[in-house]
């Protein structure tokens, strides 16, 4: 069975394309993330629980990161953050900050694409403690977030519009 489509729905679907892409362009190609350090509770707003409603200087949008073997500073992949304690004084850490996935093909190279917990050195001290990794705006706040309705209402007009039409009254209207 051959479905023959008009080309009239070639300038439709652009015209959504271009809709979709201008609504998305703050969303779609930059990642937000806390940024912070905190040693032995010296900065508090950093420290757990996090409270992000009173962090909002803490928040850099776009997030910029380096890339292995690269120079410069990329859009980050991944919002992370790093807690533990270090084995010699007993003093907590905890580090929130964004990352960027460099594109290998081993996972053990890149800290993004995993959450996990175990041993480390950090500027040459040893540290017992968990890198978290997230992929969403704001996520290393430890914060759930909701899909935005309006989100939701474009995707499905769009799909609507561009292809429920052409499904319901078939290729003779086109």
């Amino acid at each position: 069975m051959v479905i023959a489509y008009s080309t009239k729905l070639i300038p439709k679907v652009s015209v959504h394309v271009l809709l979709l892409r201008l609504y998305f362009r703050n969303y779609a190609w930059c990642l937000d993330c806390f940024k912070c350090s905190s040693r032995n509770h010296s900065d508090l707003a950093c420290e757990d629980p996090f409270h992000n409603n009173y962090s909002a200087a803490m928040l850099e949008s776009p997030c910029m990161a380096s890339r292995k073997n690269r120079n410069g500073l990329f859009p980050a992949t991944a919002c992370i953050k790093l807690n533990g304690v270090y084995e010699e004084t007993g003093e907590t850490m905890v580090i929130r900050s964004c990352a960027l996935d460099s594109g290998t093909l081993t996972v053990d190279t890149e800290i993004v694409r995993m959450s996990h917990c175990g041993g480390f050195y950090f500027d040459d001290h040893y540290v017992r403690g968990c890198l978290q990794s997230c992929f969403e705006d704001a996520c290393n706040a430890a914060v759930a977030r909701t899909t935005r309705t309006t989100t939701v209402f474009c995707l499905f007009w769009t799909l609507l519009t561009t292809f429920g039409v052409a499904a319901i009254l078939g290729p003779r209207c086109l």
